[in-house]
């Protein structure tokens, strides 16, 4: 049996979401339930960045773009928020790329969004 990676970590994050969810339902924006994640981040004690700046490289050359994951918790794992119907392929694709960029294993892509509860992956390299 292949092993969890951040199988602890990953719990106390999702039940933070789950704990924002039922405290806030769907319908809200994205920026919403970040504001609202990161206060529930603080209450529990689990170390967080509200999105960090990861700069870009092209064949050895720094790119003038970066990008912004919503969160990185524990040093090491990505936490990307959608508040969608539902998640996407797209979505996925940008999980990954996240991960490539960083050299990152996990994002923990979590849907708000989503009825009658929270929908959520684990994007794993």
């Amino acid at each position: 049996m292949a092993e969890i990676i951040y199988r602890e970590e990953s719990y106390k994050i999702m039940g933070a979401c789950f704990e924002v969810y039922k405290e806030k339902g769907c319908g809200f924006t994205e920026s919403v339930y970040q504001e609202c994640l990161r206060l529930e981040f603080q209450r529990q004690g689990i170390p967080f960045v509200a999105q960090p700046i990861f700069e870009l490289e092209y064949k050895g050359t720094k790119l003038e773009q970066y990008f912004k994951p919503d969160l990185v918790c524990f040093g090491s794992i990505i936490v990307e928020l959608k508040a969608l119907s539902k998640l996407i392929d797209e979505h996925r694709a940008q999980a990954l790329n996240y991960l490539h960029a960083t050299k990152f294993r996990l994002c923990l892509l979590v849907n708000f969004g989503h009825q009658p509860k929270v929908e959520y992956e684990r994007i794993v390299v």
